[in-house]
């Protein structure tokens, strides 16, 4: 029976001796440990897809990468190393500062960076063990490139994202000439040279780094000739879409060095990150190989919208009250609020802008002290990355159970006498079911129309990032009421006359 289970134990050394230079009981130790974390992230993910979980789930998710890190450190032999600690150490510091400072209004650019440090790093690991004088395994060698060419494109497409998102850059599409041909070429060219490293035709270390840093400007290239031609519009699927590439080039990397912990976690961030892209092409009716092919659902001369540092945070309802023919604004709009029994919010991007969610908390708490039922209805893609409205509106300690997903609420519009839309177009623009050949046509649209009465605060009546007129500026007065100007101001004045 003993030799029956040393053999047995044996096999199992054997089969599990997949880390180069790792003693076999260490690494089955290694292995279960890892695996029990990689569970820990995968239901932390699942709770984080339920809203009165969300908080827990990524406590429980940092926590279990956390162990990771260390778990890493233990199993390779450097977890006395001083200067990876040092570097840790700095490297939390300079998160906790961030993320201090960081409003939730540029939490898509915070992940649009976070990204694109991901693939940087990614880039970096497979550099290194390129530069390792005993990585002549070709597996090893080929996986480190493709680390590089993954890692080098997800930051600099990530970069280009988020200097889009903070206006840094035009958030119009970027379209150069030839831009195929440049796009296509890089991309080439950046794989070419992965494979080149596996004919060890180096004669030095020098030649080698120099080939390393050719691929990684190369493939950086192709990120910023992919991510230049998205436009504002499509973010959400381009930020989705480069959280997939930097959970992807970890996972390369993880091959690269023999980290089997590195691969499942990174395989992980690729999966979930590639079906939130899915699920938001869906949500706008785009297919993603339009969108890699530059197929941008924002007209490259549309004009751009004024900057939000300097005309929406200093104009006020009374300026956009001049942009609206008096025989155009009704004035029962107040007792629409005051005589309805269900109200629907509809939050947009606008509102991130101006910054209007404490106004809208304040807006919520005076309905529901009316005795008026609320609820808020959210578009998968309002808002500059997925999730955006819902961060917002939780952070100002809104009820989780009043924040209504598209598909849940959109059949409530009817029974509501009055929808209330703030800052959002595209999103609620009737045009995406019959204007044939737009940008949104066929997206699916929350059913504002069908609410009894609609009070809209957009910052003027021009089209929204799509570039498509919205019918609902031209209904009737007696069924509209447009609040043109900066959303947050709007809200105030609506709020300050309801409380009369």
């Amino acid at each position: 029976m003993l030799s029956i289970i040393d053999l047995t134990l044996t096999g199992q050394k054997q089969a599990t001796n997949i880390i180069p230079n790792m003693d076999p009981d260490k690494q089955i130790l290694y292995l279960i440990i890892a695996g029990l974390l990689v569970i820990l992230v995968m239901i932390g993910i699942s709770m984080m897809s339920k809203v009165n979980l969300a908080v827990k789930g990524n406590l429980l998710g940092s926590l279990s990468m956390a162990m990771a890190i260390v778990l890493t450190l233990w199993a390779f032999d450097i977890l006395t190393v001083v200067d990876l600690w040092i570097a840790m150490l700095i490297g939390t510091l300079l998160g906790m500062i961030i993320s201090r400072r960081v409003t939730m209004l540029q939490m898509p650019q915070m992940v649009g960076l976070l990204n694109g440090f991901g693939g940087a790093a990614s880039m970096i690991a497979g550099a290194l063990t390129l530069i390792n004088p005993g990585s002549e395994d070709p597996f090893s060698v080929i996986t480190a490139g493709l680390a590089i060419f993954v890692g080098s494109l997800t930051f600099t497409g990530s970069v280009v994202a988020a200097a889009k998102l903070e206006q840094l850059i035009t958030q119009k599409p970027i379209i150069l000439k030839r831009h195929q041909l440049w796009t296509g070429l890089s991309a080439l060219l950046g794989l070419v040279g992965v494979f080149l490293f596996l004919n060890q035709i180096f004669t030095s270390g020098i030649a080698e780094i120099s080939m390393i840093l050719a691929t990684a400007i190369i493939s950086g290239l192709f990120g910023i000739f992919f991510a230049i031609r998205i436009g504002g519009a499509d973010m959400p699927i381009a930020i989705s879409l480069l959280n997939s590439f930097s959970g992807v080039a970890g996972s390369i990397a993880g091959l690269a060095i023999s980290d089997p912990l590195l691969v499942a976690v990174g395989g992980i961030v690729g999966a979930s990150g590639l079906l939130l892209t899915q699920i938001m092409c869906r949500s706008m009716n785009r297919k993603l190989v339009d969108i890699l092919l530059g197929k941008t659902s924002t007209p490259a001369g549309k004009k751009e919208a004024a900057p939000a540092a300097v005309t929406r945070e200093t104009a006020s309802i009374e300026e956009g009250e001049e942009k609206i023919e008096e025989d155009e604004k009704p004035d029962n709009y107040l007792d629409w609020l005051r005589e309805s029994k269900r109200v629907i919010i509809v939050p947009g991007y606008g509102m991130a802008l101006s910054q209007a969610q404490e106004v809208v908390k304040t807006f919520s708490d005076l309905l529901g002290a009316r005795g008026i039922t609320v609820d808020f209805a959210i578009h998968p893609v309002a808002g500059r990355m997925p999730g955006h409205m819902n961060v917002l509106l939780a952070e100002v300690d809104i009820p989780y159970d009043k924040l209504r997903e598209m598909n849940d609420i959109n059949d409530d519009f009817p029974e509501a006498d009055v929808a209330v839309i703030i800052g959002a177009n595209d999103v609620v623009n009737p045009a995406a079911n019959t204007e044939v050949g737009t940008p949104i046509y066929g997206m699916p649209i929350l059913d504002v129309e069908s609410a009894r009465h609609l009070i809209i605060m957009n910052y003027d009546n021009q089209p929204g990032y799509a570039g498509v007129d919205n019918p609902l500026y031209k209904e009737r007065r007696s069924k509209v009421a447009l609040l043109f100007g900066d959303a947050k101001a709007s809200l105030e004045k609506l709020v300050s006359d309801l409380s009369e």
